[in-house]
């Protein structure tokens, strides 16, 4: 009979959990099918102004912003003094083109046009344009331990070591390196230059 109350206890125990899980689902159904939002608050703001009647006394009266405050009347008064309003400016009316200040131009010294026939400006023939300039950097050298000096080249960001007789982006075979300066070859178009040495 040791199997009945053990019985008994499991189904006391499920009872229970199913109770709390019961209470637990009501208790979510609830709070997210009716959202708690707090009611508006009806605010009533009162400033006061001074608004000529329309017996024109202008009497001040106090005008709020609420729904009990507002006058959906058209009241003649204020509007016939704002049009009654004239300009009375100091300067220039800039609503009438007669109170413009005149302009005056001064003479001009000499003639914009020279007079007599226009010489032609005759110029010679330059040739041809000259080669544009090798776009590399010689900023150093560097001599190994038999004596070969090789060259730092920078071209944009790209920097190369080059020794007499290599060729530098497919393009530029370098020649002559020496402290100070080195000879580069622009094989596109025979342009041989002199790079001179940069310091930074």
């Amino acid at each position: 009979m040791k199997t009945g109350t053990e019985d008994k206890k499991k189904l006391g125990i499920l009872a229970v959990v199913g109770i709390f899980a019961l209470g637990a689902i009501v208790y979510m159904y609830s709070e997210l099918s009716t959202p708690s939002v707090p009611a508006p608050v009806a605010t009533t703001v009162t400033v006061p102004a001074r608004v000529p009647t329309s017996s024109g006394n202008g009497v001040a009266k106090n005008v709020g912003t609420a729904a009990t405050h507002l006058d959906p009347t058209l009241h003649m008064g204020p509007m016939l003094v704002t049009e009654s309003l004239v300009y009375s400016g100091t300067g220039r009316n800039i609503f009438s083109a007669n109170s413009a200040p005149a302009v005056v131009i001064p003479k001009a010294i000499a003639s914009a046009r020279p007079k007599g026939p226009a010489t032609p400006v005759v110029t010679a023939p330059t040739g041809p344009p000259p080669p544009p300039p090798i776009d590399l950097k010689f900023f150093g050298t560097a001599t190994s331990a038999n004596g070969t000096r090789r060259a730092f080249l920078l071209h944009g960001e790209d920097v190369f070591l080059a020794s007499p007789g290599d060729i530098v982006q497919r393009r530029y075979k370098v020649g002559t390196i020496s402290a100070n300066s080195i000879v580069v070859e622009d094989m596109t178009d025979n342009n041989v230059q002199t790079l001179p040495l940069i310091s930074n």
